[in-house]
């Protein structure tokens, strides 16, 4: 009871100097260093997550070659915001009655391989007849292309999956792309617009694969309700020249939305100059024709090969398209089509067919 405050608070631990207090000082050090070196990895973690290093850039058309299309298709979310649209912003007759569908007011190399913007100045021009002017249109195809999307945002999932699926294979082959390709770059080229493609993805399960290659919030365009959703791609709404008559326009306006993806890649890569080749995948004749046009497009960077992978999973045959291709320029262009009834979810073909599987 003698013994000091002090002296008894010492002897319940180790006494100064000893080997257990060194040893327990050590400890505690070491614990300290291992927190600063477990926080300096996830700093370096968190900074490389952000720099992008990829080699090949692989861009999916959407409709025939990720996503196959039955019979009510132009029934579902997308097909019926089509006329909607025209409806809503340019004002028409009831003439074709409401429920009129794209099939029975176009003819099929109207919409078949076009991007949403030609679709509509299409469909305009039909139904507005007479009283169709094209200028008012074309300044308008932008504001009717948001409408579209309007249209979409408020139909759920089911709605927007009517008539459509994933094409057998394809979320597995996508799911082996995203893990087991760190450097390669997924994006899609397609004429969507950009709001619908997204909602397609999410609606079809494409987007849980991870393969998509995200965007920051910075880069690309605003879509009320799918903010999150932000990815890779050159789309239908992101350009649109007007010309409905000049039917060559179908590939070189989807062209110009592959040369948009592509710059789109580049500005997120630390190096840009690491990617050397890109990689078009494609149903239709127009993804074939517009792979080609950006072989001479103005913004190509001189080193960066152009690839195309034709699939016969749509409505064009393994003949129509490799009648398209042209042939083989070292190091410029690559053309491919796989076989009759192959695609993107015959995953080790289409992955040999990319490179990517020797």
């Amino acid at each position: 009871n003698d013994t000091p405050l002090g002296v008894g608070r010492l002897a319940c631990g180790p006494a100064v100097g000893s080997p257990s207090l060194a040893l327990s000082v050590r400890r505690s050090e070491a614990m300290d260093a291992m927190r600063v070196f477990c926080a300096v990895c996830a700093s370096l973690l968190m900074l490389l997550s952000s720099v992008h290093g990829f080699s090949t850039l692989i861009t999916f058309d959407v409709d025939g070659t990720l996503v196959s299309s039955s019979p009510g298709w132009e029934k579902g979310a997308h097909g019926r915001s089509f006329i909607h649209a025209v409806d809503k912003v340019l004002g028409r007759d009831d003439a074709f009655g409401p429920s009129a569908t794209i099939p029975e007011l176009l003819e099929s190399h109207e919409f078949h391989g076009s991007t949403d913007g030609l679709i509509l100045m299409r469909l305009a021009r039909r139904l507005l007849g007479s009283s169709f002017d094209k200028d008012v249109a074309s300044s308008k195809v932008q504001e009717m292309m948001r409408e579209m999307y309007r249209f979409v945002s408020e139909c759920d999932d089911k709605q927007v999956g009517t008539g459509i699926a994933p094409l057998p294979g394809v979320i597995d082959t996508l799911k082996s792309i995203s893990e087991s390709y760190d450097d390669v770059a997924v994006g899609l080229v397609t004429g969507n617009v950009e709001g619908i493609a997204r909602r397609k993805m999410k609606a079809l399960g494409l987007l849980d694969t991870n393969v998509f290659t995200s965007l920051e919030d910075s880069q690309g365009t605003e879509w009320e309700g799918v903010e999150e959703l932000r990815f890779l791609g050159g789309f239908g709404s992101d350009y649109c020249s007007g010309s409905i008559d000049d039917f060559s326009r179908n590939h070189l306006d989807r062209g110009e939305q592959l040369a948009i993806c592509v710059q789109r890649c580049l500005s997120i890569m630390d190096d840009p100059s690491q990617l050397r080749r890109i990689i078009h995948v494609g149903d239709a004749p127009a993804d074939v024709l517009a792979a080609r046009s950006y072989v001479e497009h103005s913004t190509k960077p001189t080193d960066l090969s152009v690839s195309v992978v034709g699939v016969s999973t749509g409505s064009y045959s393994v003949e129509e398209l490799s009648d398209l291709c042209g042939d083989e320029v070292e190091g410029v262009w690559l053309p491919i089509v796989l076989e009759h009834g192959e695609g993107v979810g015959n995953r080790d073909i289409f992955l040999r067919a990319c490179g990517l599987l020797r």
